[in-house]
């Protein structure tokens, strides 16, 4: 009677395992799906997060880039204006020495001379 009980819890656990282990089997898979798609999330994420920044960044380089480029046109603008005013102080400095004028010479950038 013992042989008999023995073999057949025996043969009830043969039969129990390979459907254990068809389950654990099948729990890996749906596992390894989530966990897919866990990482396929985070991937996501991580990419909205990372060209938002660099967008970001883009957009401050370009504001910095315009104003560099509007104080340089300031500037060449302004040195322009400078040039032309002693370019023109000078230019009537010869024509009056060559007329033998001695009155002061002003521009109109120039404040009066007293």
């Amino acid at each position: 009677m013992r042989i008999a009980t023995f073999a057949g819890a025996a043969l009830a656990m043969a039969l129990a395992v390979p459907m254990v282990a068809q389950d654990s089997a099948k729990q890996d898979m749906k596992d390894a799906g989530h966990a897919t798609k866990t990482a396929a999330k985070d991937t996501g994420r991580a990419t909205k997060k990372v060209a938002k920044k660099t967008g970001s960044a883009t957009k401050d380089v370009a504001e910095d880039t315009g104003e560099t480029v509007k104080k340089g046109a300031k500037k060449a603008r302004h040195g322009t204006a400078v040039a032309a005013t002693k370019t023109a102080r000078n230019t009537k400095k010869v024509a009056k020495k060559a007329t033998g004028d001695d009155s002061p010479t002003t521009t109109p950038h120039d404040p009066a001379k007293p």
